[in-house]
């Protein structure tokens, strides 16, 4: 059975909603729209949804161990993908449609840049 598999990409530099991001707490790990954070409210969307599967979340090293903690605190389970440097929207597409080809061949792909279509 073919399945949606949400992919958060969660990357950026800090700089856009300064002074409230920074570089080592940037605004996807904020709580800019209510209680929860702009990751969180993400992936809430997609959980326990019919039809959508375990969502992807790209991000870079520096913020793995928050954007975990955040998954863990509104129970979701998400697979992440480290990035080992920033290189914007398409190469981190490219490796989860990759990752997905290799682990989950009937999955779809769908993808939103965390904070464009999320808040």
């Amino acid at each position: 059975m073919t399945h949606v598999i949400p992919v958060i990409l969660s990357g950026g530099s800090g700089s856009r909603l300064w002074p409230l991001s920074r570089q080592d707490h940037p605004k996807q790990l904020l709580p800019v729209v209510n209680s929860t954070t702009l990751l969180q409210d993400t992936a809430l969307r997609f959980r326990e949804q019919p039809g959508y599967g375990q969502p992807l979340v790209i991000c870079n090293e520096a913020h793995r161990f928050a954007i975990a903690e955040q998954l863990r605190e509104i129970d979701v389970n998400a697979r992440i993908i480290l990035e080992p440097c920033g290189r914007n929207t398409a190469p981190a597409a490219a490796i989860a449609a990759l990752h997905l080809a290799a682990t989950d061949a009937q999955a779809q792909l769908w993808g939103t840049p965390l904070l464009l279509l999320s808040c």
